[in-house]
């Protein structure tokens, strides 16, 4: 399919710089298999699904994966200064992160990042370096929590910068196990007392895992979604989940998708025969229109960006045409987009 098909226009000032709050009185439009919309509000939740369904949330935590510093002067005179977004953990004491300005960095080259942390440039290509730090396991994830930022998505960092309110606004409110440099957004909606009235409703909230890369902003360049390839991420899916899972929709639930991310982690774990398996591995599952779910039902996400997979995977769920009614109606209603924006939930039309 041709990648201008995804194509929208989108007033700037509908990207929310700031979350709402509290966070479940974002608005929350509801696309019904029908092709029906509804104007409701993220704390409505619990009214719009019903006992027996199950939320899965992604659980990643995000670490704050910006690094300032600069490259250690080669010879004698100030260093340049570098930018970094460490995106894919590959060992105890490394990582690939992208640079800004990659140009500027060569193999051996030593970064001075924050106050008192290093890393030797062990390659790079146009956009990316792969980094070896000379801390290692729990002394790197601390001293990065301790130097680094939220790595905030561009259309928020380029309009402001990170501060001490993203560190908790960026996060949702079940995360637990840090490995994400951008945040799976949809889970930003929920508040306790939200999940305290789910759970007095009956509806279950299981969890799986996938650590979000900074890929995950990177725009399609190509032309036709045959050629773009999507990139790999790390995701888990125990076997006490898959097995809950499928307990659940043989009673008649409905698995809910909270955000693309567990979306993907669901289908990567399904088997065609809809039944979900133990996952634990990286999936670069790239979904468009024409693909065949095999394991979720309803989908709370976002709204996206244009262009973008994750504007392709809403309309294979949704359709393309009610996705288009939807997107255009939140514009003229004034939604509010992206990350810190308000969201939409999607019955997947049957069969």
């Amino acid at each position: 399919m041709r990648v201008d098909e995804f194509d929208f226009s989108l007033p700037e000032d509908l990207i929310a710089l700031r979350p709402v709050s509290p966070r479940d009185a974002s608005r929350l439009l509801v696309v019904r298999p029908d092709g029906a919309l509804e104007h409701r509000a993220a704390r409505e939740l619990p009214e719009l699904l019903r006992s027996g369904d199950t939320l899965v949330v992604n659980d990643s935590r995000v670490i704050p994966a910006r690094l300032e510093g600069k490259r250690l002067a080669r010879e004698v005179g100030e260093g340049a200064k570098i930018e970094l977004t460490l995106h894919k953990r590959l060992s105890p004491s490394s990582y690939v992160a992208f640079a800004r300005p990659a140009k500027r960095l060569k193999a051996g080259d030593v970064l001075a990042l924050g106050s008192d942390l290093k890393a030797t440039v062990l390659r790079r290509d146009e956009s990316e370096a792969e980094l070896r730090f000379e801390l290692s396991g729990a002394a790197l994830d601390a001293a990065i929590s301790t130097q680094g930022m939220m790595p905030l998505p561009p259309y928020i960092a380029g309009k402001r910068k990170p501060d001490e309110r993203d560190f908790a606004d960026y996060q949702t409110v079940y995360s637990e196990r840090p490995g994400s440099v951008a945040a799976p957004t949809a889970g930003f909606h929920f508040t306790p007392d939200l999940l305290r009235r789910l759970d007095e409703r009956g509806i279950a909230r299981l969890s799986v895992t996938l650590h979000v890369g900074a890929g995950t902003f990177l725009p399609v360049t190509a032309s036709d979604t045959g050629d773009h390839r999507m990139h790999a991420e790390w995701a888990e899916l125990s076997d006490d989940t898959a097995g809950a899972l499928n307990d659940r929709r043989a009673s008649g639930g409905r698995i809910v998708a909270v955000g693309t991310t567990a979306l993907r982690t669901l289908e990567s774990a399904a088997g065609e025969d809809g039944v979900i398996h133990p996952f634990r591995g990286e999936t670069s599952l790239f979904i468009t229109p024409g693909y065949r779910f095999k394991a979720a039902d309803i989908l709370l996400t976002n709204f996206h960006l244009p262009r973008s997979t994750l504007v392709m995977l809403v309309c294979a769920f949704a359709g393309t045409a009610k996705m288009k009614a939807a997107y255009a109606e939140a514009i003229a209603a004034r939604y509010r987009f992206y990350s810190y924006g308000d969201a939409c939930l999607l019955f997947r039309p049957a069969g």
